[in-house]
């Protein structure tokens, strides 16, 4: 007897939060399924709230009494939101800055204890793994060697995909507002740099998968590059990188139209990107325009799957 799918012919709406060293972010999909089980994702609400969590954190140790404030202020107003919309489901993420802050923990809980709003500190392992995962499935082809770098405010995370396969997940404590705070340990750096020469040496012919705000603007602000395939030489990235390094904020705003919380940050993740592709002597960075928020929203889905699945199964 053929089960029937609760997705099919409707959808839910699904919400995901990612609380990142520079900005915080609310995605809010529609999924549906056709009667042959394939989903269809589609996008109905972003917002960017540009809160840098990371320049108090990386600084101080700790969020500032306004920081937190901010936070809650911003929960709340995610939360009607995600009533607004009627979300299904949602889950909320907090990488390295909230993970570094010393007052982290407290913050979270009286944010649930005055929003509802249940916010989880992942560590770098599982951030990579969730956005890997995302991005595996939007690849055309899974040949080859790709190193998948997704560039944060307070971390670095590194996937190396061969032929398909998950071969290891890094993570560094690399990032941009961490950079901008000179608040990168030298022996991180040195241990991107041996790691990223150790993987280069046993998988040759690695491009880069590169995911993060920055890299996305970096990928538009490049005239000459491959739309079709969504990927940038690594010539025309330093050639970017290099221009950018040579102005001052308040030039490249006006340059490149660029928002102040994006002008400053660019300039670093220019350079970890260009680091490692020169490390790993990468040709082409591919720059599919998903990220983590993306990913949880996949992970939100799958699970309300399984957890159908093994309902319809046990009647």
């Amino acid at each position: 007897m053929e089960l029937k799918n609760k997705f099919e012919g409707c959808g839910f709406n699904y919400a995901a939060i990612d609380i990142g060293s520079n900005a915080v972010r609310l995605l809010i999909k529609h999924v549906e399924e056709d009667r042959n089980g394939k989903a269809a994702f589609s996008k109905v609400l972003l917002l960017r709230v540009p809160l840098r969590l990371g320049f108090d954190v990386f600084a101080m140790g700790k969020l500032s009494e306004k920081k937190e404030k901010d936070m809650l202020r911003l929960m709340k107003a995610y939360r009607h939101l995600m009533r607004i919309y009627d979300v299904e489901d949602y889950r909320a993420c907090a990488t390295s800055a909230m993970r570094d802050a010393k007052n982290g923990k407290d913050i979270i809980r009286r944010i649930r204890k005055k929003t509802g709003i249940c916010i989880e500190i992942i560590d770098g392992q599982e951030e990579a793994k969730m956005v890997y995962n995302n991005h595996i499935e939007c690849m055309e082809d899974r040949n080859g060697n790709y190193m998948y770098v997704d560039v944060g405010g307070g971390s670095t995370e590194i996937n190396l995909l061969s032929q398909g396969e998950l071969v290891c997940s890094r993570s560094y404590n690399i990032g941009t507002v961490r950079i901008l705070n000179n608040a990168v340990k030298p022996g991180e750096w040195e241990r991107l740099k041996t790691d990223m020469a150790e993987l280069a040496q046993s998988y040759p012919g690695t491009n880069i998968i590169g995911s993060g705000g920055n890299i996305n603007k970096i990928y538009r602000l490049i005239e000459k590059k491959d739309k079709k395939e969504q990927k940038m030489t690594v010539e025309a990235l330093h050639e970017l990188h290099d221009s950018l390094k040579t102005l001052s904020v308040e030039e490249r705003m006006e340059k490149y139209q660029l928002k102040p919380d994006r002008a400053d940050v660019i300039v670093p993740a220019g350079e970890i990107f260009t680091t490692i592709a020169d490390i790993i002597r990468a040709s082409y960075v591919y720059v599919p325009v998903i990220g983590l928020s993306d990913g949880i929203i996949d992970g939100l889905y799958a699970h309300h799957v399984e957890e159908e699945k093994r309902a319809l199964g046990g009647k």
